[in-house]
C-alpha cells in the first residue's frame, strides 16, 4: 500500500506515535510504502516560522532527517497536482489538505489523516480516530 502521510500524523509520529492508535500498524507494515509531501514540508516551515509549532531544530534539518527515519519517501509538489486542486469539491478549505488530496489521487495513494473532512473526497483515506 502506498500511503500519504497528512502532515499532523507525520508529526506525530515523530513525537507521539500512540495518537495514530489501530494505523501504527499500518504505518510500522514493512509493505506500506511511507510518503511525505512537500506541501508538509511548506505547511511544517510556515508553522514553525509563526511560532505555532516548536522543533527542536530548524525544519530544513528535521524534517528530511524525519522522513529519513521513517523510510519514508519524499514527494515534491508537481504543476499537474497543484492544478488538480482546482478539480476537487468545495468540501475543505484547508489549502495545504487540497493539496496532499490531489496529490494522493494522482500518486494512487491513501492519504492517513486525522481529518474527517477529507473522507469525503474521492480519494482512498484512512482515519486516525480519536486523536484528538
Amino acid at each position: 500500500m502506498r500511503l500519504l502521510l497528512d502532515t499532523h500524523v507525520f508529526l506525530w509520529l515523530q513525537t507521539e506515535p500512540e495518537r495514530l492508535g489501530a494505523q501504527l500498524a499500518v504505518v510500522e507494515d514493512r509493505r506500506t510504502e511511507l510518503l511525505v509531501s512537500a506541501a508538509s514540508s511548506w505547511e511544517i516551515a510556515i508553522k514553525h516560522g509563526l511560532g505555532r509549532l516548536p522543533l527542536p531544530e530548524p525544519p530544513a534539518q528535521y524534517v528530511p532527517a524525519r522522513i529519513r527515519a521513517i523510510g519514508a519517501s519524499a514527494v515534491p509538489i508537481e504543476h499537474g497536482h497543484a492544478l488538480a486542486v482546482a478539480s476537487l469539491p468545495p468540501v475543505h478549505r484547508d489549502p495545504f489538505d487540497r493539496l496532499l488530496i490531489a496529490q494522493a489521487d494522482a500518486l494512487g495513494a491513501a492519504i492517513l489523516t486525522a481529518d474527517p473532512f477529507v473522507a469525503r473526497y474521492a480519494v482512498q483515506t484512512l482515519l486516525v480516530t480519536g486523536a484528538a
